[in-house]
């Protein structure tokens, strides 16, 4: 073995000091060079469990380094790593991402449950789909186009009234926004759905004699019904709202409810009430049976119910939500702001405030029409023309 010729990594070869030195095999001799502990190929997502740690994970290689993701069921961790593999292979696959409807309705469900959405919102949700998969079909996301869009609500138009279609056609452009996430790639982004025009309609607020009319009729059914209406007209709140309120919600001492909104998920601890409202409140309280949690636990919230009581006060077609409406426009007859009565609703926009809970708009076209100066305009009537000097035939 020639020592001169003994090459290492990094170095030239040996000086002639270090010849009378024994030889050396160099590790990098002995074995190929080291490799990093990653593929450098390898750019296919893996979904695994970990011992002793919940949920199922998705691991792959990005950048030289090994990345991990965990997810609460295999179901989402399979979703996940079918778009990671396209992510990185991106270079090569840049189209969208082929998948069937129940593929799609499934992984979007799963997306609302993992968002946190109420029941009820996962429900409307999914029912948009089901009602698109009945009149289109369950379409693959590449044959999802505009044309397929226009005609659900084209035939939806004809099963529906507009304000129903409306609602589906907001939960259809949340689907095609969730779709056209970067993350899920089904639909291209040229995709849109608006909303039908609708006639606004005037919210229906009651008078002061209708008032008193329906608080007559709900006092003949039961004092909880009673309450039922009266909390209704006083807080603005849901009927669900209102049935899940317990004696331990009212504060007495600060004239105030604790509320919880099942809808917006929103909480205000201190609701105000009316001070001319908590002796009716105090004495209804105080002749509930002993050990009784709920305040209108007495009497059920049915529509049976509710139909009688309103065909009683002669309002045949008002609703519940109506006399949310009846709040919101009686506060802002008598001086409240927009700001505050937007914030005692819980809207998140105060042009729903003003658009569909609030009527005050007819006061202010009366105020308007009655300056229109009819005195004035007021001449003697015309004398009375006989028959005959008119040239009427005989």
């Amino acid at each position: 073995m020639t020592y001169g010729h003994i090459d290492r990594p990094g170095h030239g070869a040996l000086s002639p000091k270090c010849l009378h030195r024994k030889p050396t095999i160099s590790l990098y001799q002995s074995r190929p060079a080291m490799q990093p502990i990653y593929n450098r190929g390898m750019k296919k997502p893996w979904v695994y469990r970990r011992k002793n740690v919940k949920g199922v994970w998705v691991g792959w290689y990005e950048a030289g380094r090994r990345r991990a993701k965990s997810f609460p069921n295999k179901a989402l961790a399979d979703h996940f790593a079918k778009i990671k593999y396209t992510q990185l292979n991106s270079d090569v696959y840049t189209g969208l991402v082929n998948a069937d409807w129940p593929e799609m309705a499934e992984a979007y469900e799963l997306s609302k449950k993992v968002a946190g959405f109420e029941k009820d919102s996962i429900y409307e949700a999914m029912l948009t789909l089901e009602h698109f998969a009945r009149l289109v079909g369950p379409l693959n996301s590449r044959q999802i186009t505009q044309a397929a869009l226009n005609r659900f609500i084209l035939k939806r138009g004809e099963e529906v009234k507009r304000y129903t279609l409306n609602k589906d056609i907001s939960n259809l452009a949340a689907f095609i926004r969730w779709g056209q996430d970067p993350q899920q790639r089904y639909f291209g982004p040229d995709l849109r759905v608006q909303k039908v025009k609708v006639t606004p309609r005037d919210p229906r607020a009651l008078s002061l004699n209708q008032v008193r009319a329906l608080l007559a009729a709900a006092g003949q059914r039961s004092a909880c019904w009673r309450m039922r209406v009266f909390l209704l007209l006083v807080t603005g709140l849901r009927s669900g709202d209102v049935d899940k309120l317990t004696v331990a919600d009212v504060d007495f001492e600060r004239n105030a409810v604790d509320t919880r909104s099942k809808k917006t998920r929103k909480h205000m601890r201190y609701r105000p009430l009316p001070a001319d409202f908590m002796p009716e409140l105090t004495r209804y309280v105080g002749e509930l049976p002993e050990g009784q949690v709920r305040l209108l636990e007495g009497d059920s919230n049915t529509f049976k119910k509710w139909k009688v009581i309103r065909e009683r006060a002669g309002l045949p077609t008002l609703r519940l939500h109506d006399l949310r409406a009846t709040f919101s426009t009686t506060l802002q007859e008598n001086g409240a702001s927009t700001a505050v009565v937007q914030e005692l609703l819980e809207h998140s926009d105060p042009k729903i405030t003003m658009n569909h809970y609030t009527n005050v708009r007819m006061q202010h076209r009366a105020e308007a029409v009655n300056l229109l100066p009819v005195g004035k305009w007021r001449i003697p009537p015309c004398p009375k023309v006989p028959t005959k000097d008119r040239g009427d035939p005989e």
